[in-house]
C-alpha cells in the first residue's frame, strides 16, 4: 500500500483496486488531554479508541445507507482498525462541516454576547470551515468558497442538505438512547460528479450530552456499541 496521509487521527493509503485505506488511530482532537470534536490538534490518546470509533462508523454508515444517503463506506476490518473507502476528492485543500443543535465551544466564544452556552439552534446551525492548522481552520461562506474556486453554490447546497438529514438522523438514534446531540463535525468529498459523505462518524466528531453532562469520548462508544 502507498501511505497517501499522516493524519491526526487516522492514515491513509492507496489500494491497488484504486480505493482506500484508513487506518484508524487511538488519537483525538483537543488540547491539553481536554476532548474537543472541532479542535485541530491532537490533544488526548485513549487506548482502543480507534477500533471502537471503526465499529461507531460503520453502525453510522449502515443507517445512511438504509436512509438513501451515499457515503464512502466500502468494507472494514474491525481487528486491525482499517476501512476500506471509495476515492473521494477534496474540496481545496479539505473542508470540514458543523452542524450544531445547541449552541457551545467555538460558537460561543465568537457570539458570546448573543447567545448563552446551551441555547437551542432550532432547525440545525451548519457552518464550514476551511483544513489549515496555521491559521486555525477559518470559517468560510458559500459565496467565500465559490470566490476562491473550491465548490460551486449548486455543490454547497447539496452538501448542506445532506448535513442537516445526517445530522437528524444521527440525533434521532442518539436520543433512543436518552442522549441528546449538540453538534456533529462532518466531512464531504466528491465522487463520481456527487458529494458523498468520507471520514467516519464516531464520537470523536461529536459532542452528545446526558442528564447535562457532556460524555467523554470512550463513555458515548460504549453506549452507542452497547445498544
Amino acid at each position: 500500500m502507498k501511505k497517501l496521509l499522516e493524519g491526526k487521527t487516522k492514515n491513509v493509503y492507496e489500494l491497488d483496486n484504486g480505493n482506500y485505506l484508513l487506518e484508524f488511530k487511538d488519537d483525538c482532537t483537543g488540547s491539553d488531554g481536554v476532548f474537543d470534536p472541532g479542535g485541530n490538534t491532537v490533544g488526548l490518546t485513549i487506548e482502543g479508541i480507534g477500533k471502537a470509533n471503526l465499529q461507531t462508523s460503520i453502525r453510522y454508515f449502515e443507517l445512511l445507507k438504509k436512509a438513501g444517503i451515499k457515503t464512502h463506506y466500502v468494507s472494514a476490518d474491525i481487528e486491525k482498525a482499517r476501512m476500506e473507502v471509495l476515492p473521494a476528492k477534496v474540496f481545496g485543500n479539505g473542508i470540514e462541516v458543523i452542524c450544531r443543535l445547541r449552541a457551545t465551544g467555538s460558537f460561543i466564544r465568537r457570539y458570546g454576547d448573543y447567545i448563552k452556552d446551551g441555547d437551542e439552534l432550532p432547525g440545525g446551525y451548519v457552518e464550514i470551515t476551511i483544513k489549515d492548522d496555521e491559521r486555525g481552520d477559518p470559517l468560510i461562506t458559500r459565496e467565500g468558497l465559490e470566490a476562491l474556486g473550491i465548490m460551486s453554490g449548486e455543490l454547497f447546497d447539496s452538501m448542506k442538505e445532506q448535513t442537516l438529514r445526517i445530522t437528524k438522523i444521527v440525533a434521532q438514534e442518539l436520543k433512543s438512547m436518552g442522549l441528546e446531540l449538540w453538534d456533529i463535525k462532518l466531512e464531504f468529498g466528491y465522487n463520481d460528479g456527487e458529494i458523498i459523505l468520507i471520514d467516519e462518524i464516531a464520537s470523536g466528531n461529536m459532542r452528545v450530552y446526558r442528564d447535562g453532562a457532556m460524555l467523554p469520548p470512550e463513555e458515548l462508544t460504549r453506549i452507542i456499541l452497547s445498544a
